[in-house]
């Protein structure tokens, strides 16, 4: 199988693309590394540093090599930073997108794996599956959710499985790539830079209706993910199909029980403080994966909380 894979330098996608080199499998990455990092890229990968939405290009890249699928991971993925600059988002992760899905099929490349977020559903407060309503909060979720809506336009001429992605975290097992350790933002990099760099970790609202308080979160291993997407990529080069899958577990974790297992893991007391809570902050996100083990046959492999932490651990460590 030969792969076109759009932000190839970032966490999910670099972690994909190790995985499928992995299995045999050519593959090709186009990033503008505006928040990627070359560090991530495999050494096997051809790389063209470009962006998604310059069809000059693109068109070249086109031109030299034909591809049998695309995997489309090009997006900004700030939560907090798209309510601060909602044109931003829009921009990058719909009309560069929408740019880049057009000029794929004009250049006849019609197979498609999107990653989405299970963001687009809100706060649903139960086990979410991809039939329920959506009720995106933020300039991100609504961005990601107006190209699913876009490629369901087209779904006559392309083939196409949208995964909606619960909380991605842990490491490649072989510590080649993981996820930005200086500028992301997410608990378990928080956690991370409480231990390390002596920071009060702050819980965002301990007053939800929720167990003990805290928000709940569906975790899944990046390479329990990765395999998902080869899984759906061998799926639509059978045969044309449009899906849509969540990609969790099935069951979630509070901020609070994530502390109280990284502490023991870490083999630290991370001090903490409850502060305010965030504005458009999902109470309960928790997938209903029954549909994509059916489709898929997936199995997951890393569905370990202790696991999924240690390898995150494993990587702030190596590259901080």
């Amino acid at each position: 199988m030969n792969v076109l894979i759009t932000g190839g330098a970032g966490y999910i996608g670099s972690s994909v693309s190790h995985y499928l080199l992995d299995k045999g499998h050519q593959v090709t990455i186009i990033d503008n590394l505006s928040t990627g990092s070359i560090k991530n890229i495999p050494k096997k990968a051809t790389f063209h540093k470009i962006d998604i939405s310059n069809r000059k290009k693109l068109n070249k890249i086109f031109n030299k090599k034909k591809y049998d699928i695309v995997f489309h991971f090009a997006a900004l993925i700030n939560n907090e930073e798209s309510i601060e600059y909602p044109k931003k988002y829009f921009e990058n992760n719909f009309i560069k997108a929408k740019i880049f899905i057009e000029n794929c099929i004009k250049n006849k490349v019609n197979k498609f794996i999107y990653s989405s977020t299970a963001a687009v559903y809100g706060n649903k407060n139960k086990q979410v599956n991809e039939r329920d309503d959506l009720k995106p909060m933020s300039p991100y979720s609504k961005s990601k959710l107006k190209l699913e809506n876009f490629l369901i336009k087209k779904k006559k001429d392309i083939r196409c499985i949208i995964l909606r992605y619960f909380n991605v975290a842990g490491s490649d097992k072989k510590l080649r790539c993981g996820f930005n350790v200086k500028k992301g933002h997410n608990l378990i990099l928080n956690l991370c830079n409480a231990v390390f760099k002596k920071k009060i970790f702050i819980i965002n609202g301990g007053d939800y209706n929720t167990k003990d308080g805290t928000t709940i979160r569906d975790y899944i291993h990046v390479e329990d993910l990765a395999k998902i997407h080869l899984l759906s990529a061998n799926l639509i080069l059978k045969k044309k199909m449009f899906k849509i899958l969540n990609c969790g577990y099935g069951y979630g974790f509070s901020v609070k029980e994530i502390l109280k297992k990284f502490n023991l893991i870490s083999k630290n007391k991370v001090n903490y403080k409850i502060g305010k809570r965030r504005k458009s902050d999902i109470v309960i996100s928790i997938s209903n994966p029954k549909k994509l083990i059916k489709l898929t046959n997936w199995k997951p492999k890393y569905n370990d909380l202790s696991y999924l932490l240690k390898s995150s651990l494993d990587w702030y460590k190596k590259n901080i």
